[in-house]
């Protein structure tokens, strides 16, 4: 596989994220949309890209140990300043529809661990999410 950029591993985490509980969501897909939209570390993004990056995801993720390359991906490609952005985003996209699955709660822990978070960071990061999505 060619090397990846910062914003294809991105996507892929959020893709990833998206399809763990098999159901990828209108309010997951348009969180992705606006999170390439209008964040910095997408700013450079030609969003003209997004459609195969989101394929590759996928091609990605039916492989055998698609998880696994994910992850793999994600280390090797994402640099380490990035990796808390990586899981924000991640919980962004789980907390769009308002209703975090178990699936998606694993791969919230599975992605702690191999991006190596600080948990009081992780707790910040979810705390934040919680308070963004909430409604009366």
């Amino acid at each position: 596989m060619a090397k990846l950029s910062h914003h294809q591993v991105l996507i892929h985490i959020m893709v990833t994220m998206s399809a763990a509980d098999t159901n990828m969501t209108d309010q997951e897909l348009l969180k992705i949309e606006t999170i390439i939209k209008y964040l910095p570390v997408f700013a450079d993004y030609d969003e003209n890209n997004l459609n195969e990056d989101v394929s590759l995801c996928r091609e990605i993720l039916d492989e055998d140990n698609g998880l696994e390359t994910i992850i793999e991906n994600t280390l090797q490609y994402l640099p380490r300043k990035l990796h808390e952005t990586a899981y924000a985003l991640a919980v962004e996209v789980a907390a769009a529809d308002l209703n975090v699955e178990q699936e998606e709660l694993r791969l919230l822990q599975i992605m702690r661990q191999d991006l190596d978070i600080d948990k009081l960071i992780c707790s910040a990061i979810e705390r934040g999410a919680r308070a963004r999505h909430s409604r009366i």
